[in-house]
């Protein structure tokens, strides 16, 4: 039996991959670390309030054996520059030293399709940074998930992604080749891909959104 790590539990992807790891018979615990306390009731869930501005405090709770990182934010929700490059970069980056530090050898990263340190995008830079330097790190597992346009029921509407998905599920059906991973992924393929990456080893490093495809679907 294993105890899942998760951060990012209240957002789309980490809030379905909380439900499926709370169904896995492979996990006895799941703690999500969390800056509010949910309204959940299960005995399988430790919940631990975190303050994100000061990581160290989480070491003595970062212990266990997968550890999901599922945060991730917009420009319109932060604006703030300095404070954006802090969420999408510093986070995964000095959590994930933290977790190496505690002999957590499994880490799954969200990322994003076409994350690249030297994109003129500022969100697909900060993911392609922070992907370099979790590959610096040193663990045994590390898992770089690089989903396409997700779908799914989100909490929060976005009118780009409103407009966007129904265009890309049109466009995809012409897609060949090196062009599938850009086809929109519901997001419980996606998380059912994340829990087969982490309990086997697939001796892969970066999963595209058509592998994720191919995972969460057999």
């Amino acid at each position: 039996m294993k105890t899942a790590l998760l951060f990012g539990s209240s957002g789309l992807i980490g809030s379905n991959l909380l439900d499926n790891l709370i169904n896995n018979n492979n996990y006895n615990k799941i703690k999500i670390f969390v800056r509010g306390l949910p309204s959940i009731n299960n005995s399988k869930v430790e919940v631990i309030k975190t303050d994100f501005l000061d990581l160290e405090t989480l070491k003595e709770n970062l212990i266990g054996d997968d550890c999901f990182f599922c945060i991730g934010t917009t420009h319109k929700d932060t604006p703030d520059k300095n404070e954006y490059r802090r969420i999408e970069y510093d986070l995964p980056v000095h959590l994930a030293k933290i977790a190496k530090l505690n002999s957590i050898n499994n880490f799954i990263y969200v990322s994003s399709i076409g994350a690249n340190p030297k994109a003129s995008s500022t969100y697909l830079k900060n993911k392609g940074q922070a992907e370099e330097e979790l590959k610096k790190i040193g663990f045994s597992n590390l898992s770089i998930i690089q989903p396409s346009f997700l779908v799914g029921n989100r909490k929060a509407f976005r009118i780009s992604e409103a407009l966007g998905i129904p265009v890309m599920k049109f466009l995809s059906l012409f897609f060949l080749g090196g062009f599938k991973k850009y086809t929109p992924i519901n997001v419980e393929i996606v998380v059912k891909a994340m829990i087969k990456i982490a309990s086997e080893n697939y001796n892969e490093q970066t999963y595209l959104s058509d592998r994720l495809q191919e995972l969460g679907s057999e």
